[in-house]
C-alpha cells in the first residue's frame, strides 16, 4: 500500500469504509455539517501525512466508530469533494468492537445488498453503491446484530 506523501499540487486524500459484515455492509447518518446533516454516508475521514490510505481508514474508524478493522481494498473511482480535497473508497472488515456514534453521527445501520437504496446517500456514497453491492453479493453468512443503532428509526430518503 502507497504512503500518502503529498506534494504540493496533489490532493489531500479522504477515505472512505465499506465496513462488512456477514453481507451486510454499516451506512452512517451524518449528525454536521448542515449541508450533509441527515444523509447518509461510509464512515472515514482525512489521511494523515505519511499514513497510507489503510492506516488513515483504519484509524478513523477507530475515532468515529470504536472498532478496530482491518482495510481490505481500494474500490473503483475517486471523487473531488472540493478543490484539494479526493474521496476514495474501500472494502474494510471488522476486527472487533460494535460500532458506536462517538462522532460526526446520530445513526447507524447495517444494510443489505436489498436495502442500500433504502437511505439517503450523500452523493459521492451513492455513487460507489454498485461496487459496494457486488461486495455484499459476494460476501457469505448472516449478519449477527443486523439493524439500526441510533435515535432515529426512520429512513431519510
Amino acid at each position: 500500500m502507497e504512503q500518502n506523501p503529498r506534494t504540493p499540487d496533489e490532493p489531500r486524500i479522504v477515505v472512505g469504509g465499506a465496513l462488512v459484515r456477514g453481507g451486510r455492509v454499516l451506512a452512517a447518518r451524518r449528525s454536521a455539517p448542515a449541508a450533509v446533516a441527515g444523509r447518509w454516508e461510509f464512515p472515514g475521514g482525512k489521511a494523515e501525512p505519511g499514513e497510507t490510505e489503510a492506516q488513515a481508514l483504519e484509524r478513523e474508524l477507530l475515532e468515529e466508530l470504536g472498532v478496530r478493522a482491518r482495510a481490505l481494498r481500494r474500490l473503483p473511482g475517486a471523487w473531488t469533494v472540493r478543490p484539494g480535497l479526493e474521496l476514495r473508497f474501500w472494502a474494510a472488515e471488522l476486527l472487533d468492537g460494535e460500532p458506536r456514534m462517538l462522532q460526526d453521527h446520530d445513526e447507524l445501520r447495517w444494510l443489505g445488498p436489498s436495502e442500500l437504496e433504502d437511505v439517503d446517500w450523500i452523493e459521492h456514497d451513492r455513487e460507489v453503491l454498485p461496487h459496494v453491492a457486488a461486495l455484499l453479493t459476494a460476501a457469505a453468512g448472516d449478519a449477527p446484530g443486523a439493524g439500526r443503532v441510533g435515535r432515529s428509526a426512520r429512513a431519510h430518503g
